[in-house]
């Protein structure tokens, strides 16, 4: 199986989406930019939305659902973020379709058509702000903490699976707040939740900080990220927490009557990630073999293989294998036992390790009689014996042994790959030459920052929290900076 991936060196973005493809994770659509999740993806999904769903849970916050459909004049209300998604916006025009006069299949009913357009839903601010004008009327409905899960549209022209698409999967949470300190508090508070799963069960290492000017959301006040470091050296943001002051309340006319018994315009934040994150941990982790999936969120955590001596010892090995999986499955790990005879013990092995297993375990006839199987790491292709008797608690802790070690090498590599820069020259080689995050300083005006992206298509990825002050001048206008910013290409 491995012989048929494209490997790293020799082509990175073919060898994303052979793994992608091949480790059964998605496949294209009959709609052009749009994927099919496949089980194999969906289950990986499953086990990151549920994380995060209790992680939600735990500070607050409850789950509802809004419309899909987003009425045109809605998104005229915020200046600023009609103006920062008008250009990826799918609109429906119509509501009904009819067999064409001439025969020619089906034609859009003219009749049919909308008094207002619609617009499949980018992000969901306006409609949700439209709602809350209903549900907030005091100081006593706030704080009104809500999420969502749900698909979003976004026309991109130049995609790949999961990474970009012009439909995918999210959550976005939306929040109300009596205070500005409030919605700023429950801004950061969301980027550290982001923060602490993607570094605890997806085991990569990310940067948390806030967004310049020109990168932040339309219509944020502030956008905090988290961003994380892939393989070939460049950046994706894994996540963004937006404090968006008074703005959608304003347009929406979202007021409360506070304690000393006045009105006042409502505090937001909003906040999301995305299937998006299955591209960070095929980036972040995988090699030239396969998928490497960090055991706390892989759909299969063991696989378990027999390897048959004839017939007779197929009933003897299953009876023994049936009673390690139970005790596995006591202790909440996730295990397959594949004794399926239309293929070869090899093949399986293969497959599993191009779909990222941690553990593979193997037992034979002499295995058994040991009282021994033979167990391999998906991380470090390590192999040994390991007695059955205690096993199930062995799995357990190599499991988070896998898990920690996928995150300590993935934060070395973060590290080594953060270089400092102090002129354009330094600035341009670092980036064509090495790649990885560059430390630099900024002027800090947007007209710079458009410049820098222009010649190298390197972006501030963020103004680090707890950035050091630190005066020197600007890479690129030689101007005086305050403090270095990270750079980087990104997708």
């Amino acid at each position: 199986m491995s012989k048929e991936l494209t490997s790293r060196e020799t082509d990175y973005a073919q060898w994303y989406n052979d793994l992608v493809l091949k480790g059964g994770l998605a496949d294209y659509s009959a709609v052009r930019g749009c994927m099919v999740i496949k089980p194999y993806g969906f289950a990986l999904w499953e086990n990151m939305r549920d994380q995060l769903d209790r992680m939600f849970k735990d500070t607050g916050h409850v789950n509802a659902y809004f419309p899909l459909f987003i009425p045109k004049s809605f998104l005229s209300k915020e200046a600023a973020h009609v103006e920062g998604f008008a250009k990826e916006c799918a609109v429906v025009t119509h509501y009904r379709l009819k067999n064409d006069p001439d025969g020619n299949g089906i034609v859009v009913d003219p009749d049919a058509k909308l008094e207002e357009e619609l617009i499949v839903r980018p992000t969901s601010e306006t409609i949700i702000w439209n709602t809350y004008k209903d549900w907030i009327q005091s100081y006593r409905d706030l704080p009104l903490l809500i999420n969502q899960w749900a698909n979003v549209v976004r026309w991109e022209m130049r995609t790949r699976l999961f990474l970009r698409t012009a439909e995918f999967l999210w959550q976005e949470g939306h929040t109300a707040h009596a205070t500005a300190l409030e919605a700023v508090e429950e801004t950061e508070r969301m980027l550290d939740v982001y923060a602490s799963f993607v570094e605890e069960y997806m085991a990569v290492p990310v940067i948390k900080g806030v967004k310049s000017a020109n990168e932040r959301f339309a219509g944020a006040v502030d956008t905090y990220c988290i961003e994380a470091l892939m393989q070939d050296g460049k950046a994706l943001q894994a996540g963004t927490s937006h404090f968006l002051g008074q703005n959608f309340a304003k347009a929406f006319e979202v007021q409360f009557l506070n304690k000393e018994n006045k009105q006042e315009y409502v505090w937001a934040t909003s906040w999301g990630v995305s299937t998006r994150l299955i591209g960070a941990l095929i980036m972040a982790h995988s090699d030239d073999q396969g998928l490497v999936l960090p055991p706390r969120i892989a759909p299969l955590q063991v696989v378990i293989v027999p390897i048959y001596k004839g017939n007779d010892s197929k009933p003897v090995i299953d009876a023994r294998v049936n009673e390690i999986v139970k005790s596995l499955k006591t202790l909440g790990i996730r295990v397959k036992y594949d004794n399926s005879d239309n293929s070869r013990p090899g093949w399986k092995f293969a497959e599993y390790e191009l779909q990222g297993v941690p553990i593979r375990v193997a037992m034979g006839m002499r295995d058994l009689e040991n009282n021994v199987v033979e167990v391999a790491r998906r991380d470090t292709k390590e192999k040994k014996s390991v007695a059955i008797d205690g096993l199930a608690q062995h799995l357990s802790q190599l499991l988070e042994e896998i898990q920690q070690n996928l995150f300590n090498r993935a934060l070395v590599f973060r590290n080594e790959n953060i270089r400092k820069a102090d002129s354009w020259d330094e600035f341009v080689n670092l980036l064509d030459n090495k790649g990885g995050f560059i430390s630099a300083h900024w002027d800090g005006s947007s007209e710079t920052e458009e410049k820098i992206k222009e010649l190298t298509k390197a972006t501030i990825r963020c103004i680090p929290l707890g950035n050091v002050k630190e005066v020197g001048n600007c890479i690129l206008s030689g101007k005086q900076s305050e403090q270095r910013v990270l750079f980087a290409r990104a997708y």
